[in-house]
């Protein structure tokens, strides 16, 4: 069987996940991360990209994921088609690390960015990373250099992270500084193993 033993990992884009799952990992706990699952995937199938969107969007290769980021931001059904196309093969490759994670019998994260967009993984238990709105568009601003209307976009794209928050078994709050975050991920990793 797989996910009995996971946690989602999960929140908006610029929130603190990665930061998250670093501290996580540190504590030691094993991770299965989607985006990374996702890029590797994404480069593999590049002869779909090209033939899906076009030769400016591989180079070498390997696909230009700004530039299909662009594309995938501002048109539903590209966005639909690239999903169509990864979406499997990504759940695939989640679902078979699972498996081999639940054979150690211990809690283990796995880090969906669109967990909830997706409803796709049978995972009971999430930890949302959260961050007030502004705080998250300014983070994205400076974390990509990208204009207030294009981080907007992207922000817009995901499930407001109020309704995130109101979704979370497990609560990070990443409005403040480091050390905060800290303390938040001590505390919600000491209720995780009281209750396993």
């Amino acid at each position: 069987m797989s996910f009995k033993y996971a946690i989602a990992l999960t929140g908006g884009i610029a929130t603190g996940k990665s930061t998250v799952a670093k501290i996580f990992n540190e504590f030691g706990f094993e991770i299965i991360d989607a985006d990374k699952i996702a890029h590797e995937i994404l480069d593999k199938n590049y002869l779909e990209i090209q033939k899906l969107f076009g030769l400016e969007f591989v180079k070498d290769k390997k696909v230009d994921r700004k530039a299909l980021g662009g594309l995938i931001f501002s048109d539903k059904e590209a966005k639909k088609a690239l999903e169509a196309l990864l979406h499997p093969q990504i759940y695939k490759e989640i679902q078979r690390l699972s498996q081999i994670k639940d054979n150690l019998k211990k809690p283990y994260l796995v880090d969906i960015p669109l967990f909830f967009e997706t409803n796709r993984y049978p995972i009971d238990k999430t930890i949302v990373v959260y961050t007030p709105r502004e705080i998250q568009l300014e983070r994205l601003q400076k974390r990509d250099n990208s204009t207030k209307e294009e981080a907007q976009k992207r922000i817009d794209s995901q499930i407001d992270i109020e309704t995130k928050k109101q979704k979370a078994t497990y609560l990070i709050d990443n409005s403040r500084d480091l050390n905060s975050l800290q303390l938040e991920c001590v505390k919600v990793k000491n209720r995780i193993l009281n209750n396993f």
